[in-house]
């Protein structure tokens, strides 16, 4: 199967965020990827529950949930009533990581374990085949526009290798950096989801950027 493109609304226009949306609804995409961040796991703050429902009002995509917050257990009821098909958490912000992850399946949606850059995949040994995916951070998260850090192809074809030996059907995703060369290669690592945010929202034509990744997205598996 391709690799499946995530748009990240952080990179919107949000005093058009309505049009913004609607345009993913027209496009190749596959999920809309939102980012809750509190200002407090990672140094910027977001947005919370009332965009979150703005956004669930006018996406037709299934909506990606990545909370970038302390404590996220006290919200995952909250953001699958708001719409979430699936949430992922950060390793790093989890006293109780497996704890989380049951939490998270006990609502009836995909549980997903995100890895800041410096963290070690092999943390995630005894829960990966209780995960629906795993999200590679590419930059260090908290804001947009970041460049994208190379040793993150080495990290994701050594996670694809864990999956595999662990029978995992856990799928991986990269955040963070990525335009339509990256993507290709990271693909090409073994990455599943690719979240891109600056590189379609400031493009010229973010429909005609995610076609076009998308087209050579499917190339690789002819």
């Amino acid at each position: 199967m391709p690799a499946l493109i995530a748009p990240s609304i952080l990179a919107a226009d949000f005093a058009n965020l309505q049009r913004d949306i609607e345009m993913i609804n027209k496009s190749d995409a596959d999920w809309l990827h939102i980012d809750i961040m509190d200002g407090m796991f990672v140094p910027n703050i977001s947005f919370g529950m009332p965009v979150m429902a703005a956004i669930q009002k006018h996406s037709t995509k299934p909506l990606d949930v990545h909370l970038m917050i302390e404590q996220p257990e006290r919200y995952l009821e909250t953001f699958k009533e708001l719409g979430a098909f699936q949430i992922t958490v950060h390793l790093e912000s989890c006293k109780h990581l497996h704890r989380t992850i049951q939490q998270i399946k006990a609502l009836g949606i995909k549980a997903g374990v995100a890895l800041n850059p410096h963290s070690n995949i092999q943390e995630l040994e005894y829960v990966i085949s209780n995960l629906d995916l795993v999200c590679v951070m590419s930059v260090n998260p908290g804001f947009g526009g970041q460049k994208f850090i190379p040793l993150t192809y080495e990290k994701v074809s050594h996670l694809k290798e864990m999956i595999v030996t662990r029978g995992s059907e856990a799928l991986v995703q990269v955040d963070g950096g990525i335009n339509e060369e990256i993507g290709v290669k990271l693909a090409n690592r073994g990455a599943d989801v690719l979240v891109a945010g600056s590189f379609i929202f400031n493009s010229k034509d973010p429909i005609a950027t995610i076609s076009d990744l998308k087209k050579k997205l499917n190339e690789l598996e002819q």
